[in-house]
């Protein structure tokens, strides 16, 4: 009953923080730009997507009007490339950038100069594209040079027709954008980094509570009453945690929403309460340290930096002597938990030294809080 109350108490003070409600807000906005810089990003460096989508006539192209109807022309349009057929070459290399993201020369000898424009965003389609269309243009040139004409130059380059069969499409995943780039990056990094958003803010939010306590005036009177330290502590971190495992929920089914499916989500959320547990223990720790806000907020962005490069680092590192220790990262976990339609077991058995340190750390936050009291009764 002295747990609920005190929870209680502090889910209402946790539900006026008008910051806090900000912040739940802002988090939405993140999640919105993060997937909306994914599939942007994703359909800017994809040619197959760009062709599917008909975007081609952003990707212009000028080349010499005397290429008109050349190999290396038809090579060119055959990548879907927007060419403009211009008479002054000079004056088409000055427009790189502005009307053109690459300008196309063939010199006497039939040596290629490509110059483009590196911060455009469809650079690396219209590269992609320019080199596989010289490529071609360099076969064919060889070939027509070892005596092939033009029907055995097309068998050369087509000895392997590609056909793709879907034998059963009802297992799919309605993913928003069918882009190996875009699945790469909302597994691989955004869709961890959204389910661990809540509980970066759940550290500033308990070291705001007890702090705030200390400033008030009122931490000694917690101290005080008639209930064991483990209820005390129990109850700070029971409405935070709670607050912060509806928020990820909440945000699996806004991804959901916007066509990211989200696999095997109560193994996620078994994982996300106990790394919850151990970020907000050690945001009590900290709040036993210091006596001031400024000095809390100033110790939990230490630890969260600190904790965000152990969390990340290994999504982006392919190390493999580190494989088997990598794979006992939460996000890690997180990111083959959330991609993979299946449960894998061994996973389960992967997160272990996860619950064994979150419990750590919940022990020495218990240990430090009726130390903490001891000495201030």
């Amino acid at each position: 009953m002295k747990l609920m109350t005190l929870a209680g108490k502090e889910a209402q003070d946790i539900l006026r923080n008008r910051i806090y409600i900000l912040v739940v807000f802002v988090q939405v906005f993140i999640i919105l730009g993060a997937f909306g810089l994914a599939f942007i990003s994703s359909v800017a460096t994809d040619p197959n997507i760009i062709d599917n989508y008909g975007l081609n006539s952003a990707l212009k192209v000028g080349i010499s009007q005397d290429l008109n109807g050349s190999t290396l022309a038809e090579d060119l349009k055959a990548q879907n490339l927007n060419l403009v057929y211009c008479k002054d070459m000079n004056k088409a290399e000055s427009l790189v950038g502005r009307n053109f993201v690459a300008v196309v020369e063939v010199s006497p000898n039939q040596d290629v100069t490509l110059k483009m424009d590196n911060s455009n965003i469809f650079y690396p389609v219209v590269s992609t594209k320019v080199n596989n269309a010289v490529n071609e243009f360099k076969i064919e040139k060889s070939l027509g040079s070892a005596g092939f004409n033009d029907s055995e130059i097309q068998k050369v380059q087509n000895l392997v027709t590609l056909k793709v069969v879907n034998v059963d499409g009802s297992h799919a995943s309605g993913i928003a954008l069918e882009s190996p780039n875009f699945v790469e990056i909302m597994y691989g990094f955004v869709v961890p980094f959204i389910l661990l958003l809540p509980f970066f803010l759940a550290g500033n939010i308990v070291t705001d509570s007890i702090v705030g306590e200390k400033e008030r005036k009122t931490f000694e009177i917690l101290l005080m009453a008639p209930v064991s330290s483990s209820t005390v502590v129990v109850g700070k971190i029971l409405p935070i945690l709670g607050f912060s495992m509806l928020q990820s929920l909440v945000w699996i089914l806004l991804l959901d929403l916007l066509r990211v499916p989200i696999y095997n989500m109560f193994a996620l959320l078994f994982i996300l309460f106990f790394v919850g547990l151990g970020f907000i223990g050690i945001g009590v720790i900290i709040s036993m340290m210091v006596d001031s806000t400024k000095e809390a907020n100033s110790a939990i962005t230490i630890v969260l930096v600190f904790a965000t490069f152990v969390l990340f680092m290994p999504l982006f590192t392919k190390v493999p002597y580190f494989g088997g220790i990598l794979n006992f990262i939460p996000t890690v976990l997180m990111v083959k938990l959330a991609s993979s339609p299946e449960l894998n077991p061994v996973l389960l058995v992967e997160s272990i030294p996860t619950i064994i340190l979150s419990l750590c750390i919940f022990l020495v936050t218990l240990k430090y809080f009726r130390h903490e009291r001891a000495i201030r009764l």
